[in-house]
């Protein structure tokens, strides 16, 4: 027992040591890859599709300024304000998911949470996958600035069949960079964000045209971004 309890200890600090690491490596160096690329790309070598990466990381200067509010109109309109977990739309979630049992279940990831699943960890609906994602995001909230988070963020979320990030995304859907991207353009991108190989900012669905209509009336009323 006592050698059980030894390897396990050495285990643990040594997950601790090696996270804590690279969150403090990821604060200056661009993601290379993530789980989820790797996990997408194995999907279609072994369905016989060609493989298909495409991501282009840009820092957060060369994105447009649309981008970030069009995403925390969406995602995470408390960004700014909370260290990582948004307390309030948890409790907002968790109620109506108790009165609506059976049908789709309502999230309340963070920016900060969604960044922390999507660089760290695999995509998956289960409480030991949930832990490390609350380990991760209190992480990078003490290592990284909101402004890196967000920029980390916009480079690494899967924005369509093989395409990752919004640079990315700008060029195949827009034929532009995507700091010339316009908030319709920037709204239409993270209206797809909860499910981007179903639909398409280049021809938005009547749900998505109403919901990035949606976001672009929270955009118009959002304070200036602080980064």
């Amino acid at each position: 027992m006592k050698k059980v309890f030894r390897f396990f200890l050495k285990s643990v600090l040594w997950f601790i040591a090696l996270s804590v690491f690279s969150v403090i490596l990821f604060r200056f160096v661009p993601i290379p890859v993530t789980p989820l690329m790797i996990i997408r790309s194995s999907q279609q070598i072994f369905s016989g599709r060609e493989l298909m990466l495409e991501k282009d990381w840009q820092p957060l200067e060369k994105i447009s300024a649309a981008m970030p509010l069009a995403v925390i109109s969406a995602e995470d309109q408390r960004f700014e304000e909370h260290y990582g977990f948004d307390f309030e739309a948890i409790e907002k979630a968790r109620k109506h998911n108790m009165k609506n049992k059976g049908k789709k279940i309502k999230g309340a990831s963070t920016i900060s949470q969604q960044t922390a699943k999507n660089v760290f960890l695999w995509p998956a609906r289960s409480w030991v996958r949930k832990g490390f994602e609350v380990y991760f995001t209190f992480l990078i909230e003490i290592f990284w600035s909101k402004k890196r988070i967000m920029e980390v963020y916009l480079n690494v979320i899967e924005t369509g069949d093989g395409v990752y990030g919004v640079e990315a995304a700008s060029q195949r859907y827009f034929n532009k960079p995507a700091s010339k991207l316009t908030n319709r353009e920037a709204a239409l991108i993270a209206a797809v964000l909860p499910n981007p190989r179903k639909w398409s900012p280049a021809k938005p669905t009547p749900y998505i045209q109403k919901k990035a209509g949606r976001i672009m009336y929270f955009m118009a009323r959002m304070k200036p971004l602080s980064f």
